[in-house]
């Protein structure tokens, strides 16, 4: 046997011995003049195939995440420990300190969100400006106390509903969201809404309609209609930012808070 074949035959066996540690079956090579063999044993198809890209649970923090490993013992996690959360608070202890995009070095403060964990409806903003950054709250600016006259107007109270943004951070210099920013908040957002469960929620603005419902309609085709996101009903209006920028706003506002107050009735048994 030439001493090249040799060598590729011990590559060989180093090789299988590594992937023994993760089979754990008997794979080997005979070493013989006429022709090198491989051979695996039935045993070892069933371990890779079971090990194979099945799902296996770690445990970390007394919480759960589903991974899969593959042949080589890559693993990839499937489920993040925040996904298990069980309560709004809880969901915001893990991932308060979140560095997922480069808005995470930017911030003063991680703004989640505040209010009735188990309310009704839920309003969404766009993103957190100078004063939510500052303060970790969202809507406490001249919008917010806006916000909290339109909501009283409509019947409501800012502690019975639950408020939030499409991001958790505050963009520099107030930029509109970048679209891989919205990704990767939207997670934490649908599971806030899976775990408040809201009747009805009221988008505030272009940017989260079009955030959220993944639409590039204009807001006066959004308005005045009921949108299906994931099976909750949904509704559009102004930010009101927006109003204190243009006053002449303010009326189909309240046009469309009248509207979204009526549909609320109805799905309470209210009407």
């Amino acid at each position: 046997m030439n001493d090249n074949l040799e060598k590729l035959i011990e590559e060989a066996n180093q090789y299988l011995k590594t992937l023994s540690r993760f089979q754990k079956s008997a794979f080997y090579v005979e070493n013989t003049e006429q022709q090198p063999i491989l051979k695996e044993n039935s045993e070892s198809k069933a371990a890779e195939s079971d090990l194979k890209n099945k799902p296996i649970n770690i445990s970390s923090n007394g919480k759960k995440s589903e991974i899969e490993e593959d042949l080589f013992g890559n693993v990839t996690v499937k489920r993040e420990d925040w996904e298990f959360s069980e309560s709004i608070d809880e969901l915001n202890s893990m991932i308060c300190n979140c560095q997922k995009c480069p808005l995470g070095k930017t911030r003063t403060n991680f703004v989640f969100g505040v209010g009735n964990p188990n309310a009704d409806i839920v309003l969404i903003g766009e993103a957190p400006g100078a004063d939510e950054d500052a303060q970790g709250e969202p809507f406490v600016g001249r919008a917010g106390q806006l916000l909290n006259k339109i909501l009283e107007a409509t019947g409501f109270k800012r502690e019975e509903v639950f408020i939030c943004n499409i991001l958790k951070c505050r963009p520099p210099g107030n930029r509109n969201p970048m679209p891989d920013e919205i990704e990767k908040c939207r997670p934490y957002l649908e599971k806030q809404l899976k775990l408040i469960n809201p009747k009805l929620i009221l988008l505030l603005g272009r940017v989260a309609a079009e955030s959220l419902l993944k639409t590039k309609e204009p807001l006066a085709k959004l308005r005045g209609k009921v949108h299906d996101y994931k099976g909750w009903k949904v509704m559009v209006t102004f930010h009101p930012a927006a109003l204190l920028r243009n006053p002449n706003w303010k009326r189909p506002t309240w046009e469309d808070m009248k509207q979204f107050k009526s549909i609320y009735e109805k799905l309470i048994g209210k009407d």
